[in-house]
């Protein structure tokens, strides 16, 4: 399984970002072919002190071509161009490999890297 990530920085305008990400952004990415769940994380905070990023929000493919296509289809385009529009200073985007079967499947990942 792979994810894709999108890590927000604290926006300046914290109430017009919810609003936007709330009711537009979010269904634009559900929309997307392919998402297999998505989760959202809001940053409390860290060791040492305020959080790095102010919300986390992770969308789920069954692998990297189904997350290729999903960016790259019609909603894909959508999201991302939207995601620019009103984030673009306060975004960065990542892709990543999940293990989600336990600790032994990790010991077993690390060990065969």
């Amino acid at each position: 399984m792979v994810k894709l990530i999108i890590f927000f920085r604290k926006p300046t305008d914290v109430e017009a970002f919810e609003e936007h990400f709330a009711r537009r952004h979010v269904p634009l990415i559900g929309a997307m072919p392919n998402v297999l769940r998505t989760t959202v994380a809001r940053g409390l905070g860290s060791p040492r002190g305020e959080a790095p990023y102010y919300l986390i929000h992770e969308v789920y493919f069954r692998d990297l071509p189904a997350l290729t296509f999903a960016l790259n289809s019609a909603e894909g385009r959508a999201a991302g161009a939207d995601l620019m529009a009103f984030a673009r200073d306060i975004v960065s985007v990542m892709f990543a490999e999940v293990w989600e079967e336990g600790e032994e499947t990790l010991r077993n990942a690390h060990a065969a890297s």
